[in-house]
């Protein structure tokens, strides 16, 4: 029976669904920092009051602002995970990744860290358990644990707000016709980094967050998604897209059509390797 699908070895999306086949680099720039002769005295207390927990970061990060924020050892906040008591559902084992909400936590004088993840946890539930989220992932016949795990792929893997619907689409529909996923943001998470370049020895790792080699969604969340990505997660525009490309900033584009994507990939690396002639 001839399959839907092109062989594994010709179809990689990536990260925002590219095929990486340019290396990329990145410069950081450093700044120069006048001191004044005259300084103030410092205030008595310099210790945040708040902590503000971005959209799409991994738990691991999440742990480090804590520690950091509170002024704790490196591993302390991962450390407190054991007597934190964190309301989480079934399927997570005690693993957190996904229901530490992002949003602004009062940092009172006092916190500890594992109040400031049960806070998390308990505003994600909040989110999560109610109207719209719970109903919409019935009504895709998957539970809000497996939403939450889509809501987390999409919010790496979209360019922007707009596009969290369409790439939710394209994971449903990839589902939905036993392809796996291949997207490249499950493999960043197995590996511990965030990069746009995968290779092939990285599609061949042993992980079941190896979406190239395993079907179905990874087991657990691969980041903390936002109320955006959760709502694309269960309430996906109608569309046949089994495949996309960020061209250019801007420019992400959905086909269902293979050969179509193989002319936007190509489009995209002419585009990069002009980016790249054009730099100093």
């Amino acid at each position: 029976m001839q399959k839907n699908t092109p062989p594994r070895s010709t179809i990689r999306l990536t990260r925002r669904g590219r095929i990486a086949l340019v290396v990329t680099g990145a410069v950081v720039v450093g700044t120069a920092v006048a001191v004044p002769l005259l300084t103030l005295a410092p205030e008595e207390d310099s210790r945040p009051t708040t902590l503000v927990i971005p959209e799409g970061w991994r738990a691991s990060q999440v742990y480090a602002a804590v520690d950091k924020a509170l002024a704790l050892p490196a591993g302390s906040t991962k450390k407190s995970l054991a007597k934190a008591m964190l309301k989480l559902p079934n399927d997570a084992e005690g693993n957190p990744e996904g229901y530490l909400f992002p949003a602004t936590y009062p940092l009172p004088e006092k916190a500890r860290p594992e109040k400031l993840l049960q806070l998390m946890v308990d505003t994600a539930n909040e989110k999560f358990n109610g109207a719209p989220i719970a109903a919409g992932a019935q009504r895709n016949a998957m539970n809000v644990y497996q939403a939450v795990t889509i809501a987390s792929i999409v919010q790496a893997e979209a360019a922007n707000r707009t596009d969290m619907g369409k790439v939710a689409r394209v994971i449903f529909n990839r589902l939905e016709r036993g392809m796996p996923l291949q997207m490249d943001s499950t493999l960043n998470y197995a590996l511990n980094r965030s990069t746009l370049r995968t290779t092939a020895s990285d599609t061949r790792i042993d992980s079941p967050y190896n979406s190239y080699q395993r079907m179905g969604l990874p087991p657990t969340p691969i980041d903390n998604p936002g109320e955006d990505a959760v709502r694309a997660a269960v309430n996906p525009p109608p569309g046949d897209w089994l495949y996309f490309v960020t061209v250019r900033p801007g420019d992400t584009r959905f086909t269902a059509d293979y050969r179509q994507h193989t002319r936007n990939v190509a489009e995209f690396n002419a585009h990069r390797a002009k980016s790249a002639e054009a730099r100093p």
